[in-house]
């Protein structure tokens, strides 16, 4: 069984409500529900929020919709995911995140099927993807192991930073990109990231609701000035921050 969990919260801290605004009438996380849902390999799809009241509208969206919603805790994302995973017990385990709405099911398709000829334990898309167009995926035996000995606050927050750590300990391999896109943004973090998102969803979700990555790519060679909307932010600027927690952390162990 291969389940992808989206990781979901309301309470960004550099774009409150992200999740839910509006692209078009509907909420920015239904589009990439939507945009999911049309995978040939996911076989269940479950947003993992937390049990705090801010993101009981969450719920509300999902349970509406009917999405399965798993509810955790806030600050220990790992646990959150784990128990969302054991749940199901699947034999693979998707991760997603909320701030992606111009998630490619195409790609995570042909990661997993990659994951399964190959018998790897993890695979992540390469840095040469958009970010935005982010995806892991990995064995629950692989899950469990990371469950028994991340300790760091960024192997807490971030799921599988232990892995990336230790990859030695993995078979695992990066999904590659045929060309280098690590120029795009396309995740949503600033309000600008999703002022590009919404352009993106105006111009091609009318006549195409599961445009691809090649559609994007084929409008920003159209509009390039669409790029500079939101081409001032570091990319992975959360784990640069969450990194800098570790080093307070070993000093006080």
């Amino acid at each position: 069984m291969i389940l992808a969990i989206l990781q979901a919260r309301h309470s960004s801290s550099r774009l409150p409500g992200k999740v839910l605004k509006p692209i078009l009438g509907k909420p920015m996380l239904l589009h990439q529900i939507e945009r999911l849902s049309n995978s040939q390999m996911i076989d269940k799809l479950v947003v993992a929020t937390s049990n705090k009241i801010s993101d009981d509208a969450i719920e509300k969206m999902c349970t509406d919709n009917n999405i399965e919603i798993f509810r955790g805790d806030l600050e220990n994302v790992l646990d959150r995911f784990y128990k969302c995973a054991k749940l199901y017990n699947p034999d693979y385990v998707v991760r997603l995140t909320g701030d992606c709405p111009l998630s490619d099911w195409q790609i995570i398709d042909n990661m997993i099927q990659y994951c399964l000829d190959e018998g790897l334990d993890y695979m992540k898309t390469s840095p040469k993807f958009p970010d935005g167009l982010d995806a892991e995926i990995m064995t629950m035996s692989a899950l469990l192991e990371v469950k028994k000995k991340a300790v760091l606050p960024s192997e807490i927050e971030h799921v599988t930073q232990y892995i990336n750590k230790n990859l030695s300990r993995f078979k695992n391999k990066d999904f590659d990109c045929d060309r280098d896109l690590s120029h795009f943004r396309w995740t949503v973090d600033e309000s600008e990231d999703f002022i590009l998102v919404e352009k993106i969803y105006q111009a091609l979700y009318k006549d195409n609701p599961l445009f691809l990555t090649s559609d994007i790519l084929g409008l920003l060679d159209e509009r390039p000035d669409l790029t500079k909307i939101n081409d001032n932010f570091i990319r992975n600027d959360g784990l640069i921050k969450t990194l800098e927690k570790d080093k307070r952390f070993l000093k006080n162990v």
